[in-house]
Parts: C-alpha cells; sequence; structure tokens
C-alpha cells in the first residue's frame, strides 16, 4: 500500500478507565496508552530479523525456563491474575507465552509488521501488549474490569477462552482484550490503519519512559506510524 492511501487519516482517541476492582486487586498498575496511524503490513525482511535477535537477548537473561515467570513485569502479571482469581500457569499471560517459547528454541509467529514489533516489545519490556483496531472497538471509552463466570470470549485463534477471574479490556460491546489474549473482533488485519496499544504493567520491568520511547520508534521505524500519541493511565484516576 502507498502511503498517500492513508496519511490522510488521523487517530480516533479513546479513553482508557481501569475499575476500582482492578484497582484493589493491582494498585500500582500502569496502562501506557499509544495511539497511532499505521500501515499494517506483511512481515518485512527486516522485522523478521529483529524478531531473531529475541533468541540471544532471552538465553541471556534467564538460565532456566522457570526464571521467566520471576521477571518483575511477568510476577506482576501472575500476581494480578492470582488476586482476581485466575490460575496463571493455566491462563499464562502473553509476554511469559512469547518468552518461553524463544527459551526453548522457537521462533515467534509472524502475524504482520504491527504485531510482530509489538511482540518484539513484549518480550523486552516483560509486558503484557494488547494491539487493537481502532474502528473495531465500540464507543470511544474502554474500562479495564474483571472477567465473569460465563462471559463470551473469542480470544485470536483460541477459539471460547474462559476469562472469569481474568484482567478485561471491555467496550461497550463486551471484552476486547486479556494480557492471555486479545478478541477476535477487534484484532489487527490487512485494513488496520487506525491503532490502539495498552501495555499492562503491573509491576515495572522495562522503565515506563523507555517502552514508551521503544514502541513509538519500532512503530516508526517498521510501520510507517503517523500521529503517536502516548500517555500513562495509573490506577484510580479517571482518563480525560
Amino acid at each position: 500500500m502507498n502511503r498517500n492511501e492513508f496519511d490522510d487519516k488521523t487517530v480516533d482517541r479513546i479513553f482508557v478507565d481501569i475499575s476500582p476492582e482492578i484497582a484493589n486487586a493491582a494498585p500500582d498498575l500502569k496502562v501506557i496508552v499509544i495511539e497511532a496511524v499505521v500501515n499494517n503490513a506483511p512481515s518485512s525482511t527486516a522485522v523478521l530479523e529483529l524478531l531473531e535477535t529475541l533468541s540471544d537477548f532471552v538465553s541471556e537473561r534467564f538460565t532456566a525456563i522457570s526464571d521467566i515467570n520471576k521477571r518483575p513485569g511477568i510476577l506482576g502479571t501472575r500476581e494480578a491474575y492470582k488476586t482476581c482469581g485466575k490460575d496463571p500457569n493455566r491462563y499464562r499471560p502473553s509476554q511469559e507465552q512469547l518468552s518461553r517459547r524463544v527459551f526453548t528454541g522457537k521462533s515467534l509467529y509472524t502475524v504482520s509488521n504491527v504485531v510482530d514489533v509489538l511482540n518484539y516489545l513484549s518480550v523486552l519490556s516483560g509486558y503484557s501488549i494488547g494491539a487493537f483496531d481502532r474502528d473495531c472497538i465500540e464507543g470511544d471509552r474502554i474500562v479495564l474490569g474483571i472477567g465473569q463466570h460465563e462471559e463470551p470470549y473469542e480470544g485470536i485463534g483460541r477459539g471460547n477462552i474462559n476469562i472469569e477471574g481474568m484482567p478485561v479490556y471491555r467496550d461497550k460491546a463486551g471484552g476486547i482484550g486479556t494480557p492471555t489474549s486479545d478478541n477476535e473482533r477487534t484484532k489487527m488485519s490487512p485494513t488496520t490503519h487506525r491503532l490502539l496499544v495498552c501495555i499492562n504493567v503491573y509491576r515495572e520491568d522495562m522503565p515506563i519512559t523507555e517502552t514508551i520511547s521503544r514502541a513509538e520508534q519500532l512503530l516508526t521505524s517498521y510501520c510507517n506510524a503517523t500521529d503517536i500519541h502516548s500517555r500513562v493511565v495509573s490506577a484510580g484516576i479517571t482518563d480525560h
């Protein structure tokens, strides 16, 4: 796609709130919110080469697979799961899933340039990252709450997931993202241009300012991102 086919688009802002129930379970939680216009193209050679560098990063950081869930960003997410009522060993947070895959010598699945660079950042930072097609989100506000009993949720490529007791972002129509899997309804597609990213910092790992800088650089360099807006939302504070 030529850049001029989408360079007249601008972000359509989404407000992100953290519910009191999540604030009580994870009072130190911060969510890095990034909105941008992107070209969600097939994974380029440069992106694939970037993903290959994760093997050295993971092997240098962890000596055993059991070390992975002790990393601050992963440990904080797992603790939030337990507090909310979910077993993190049965439903592992995405950054833990990705890190374990790399540690065991497997390549990450490639999806598109946007998804791939955000997966790269997830392993690098230790945070779970939700990536959503803004135009598939209903309304202008999403709220992070806790999944309910038999609440319907279709994970990307996973079918129905039991999200009871799991942190979940919801729009007007229901769940769109959890630290384990985002939802089919709002997933990135070849026609996605307006991007919403939520980086979940349950316990600080990579410094927040560095994480924002890395995210903006990756999206700009590999995904032709424009009109980038970044901010941090904290538990107990309404997003304006």
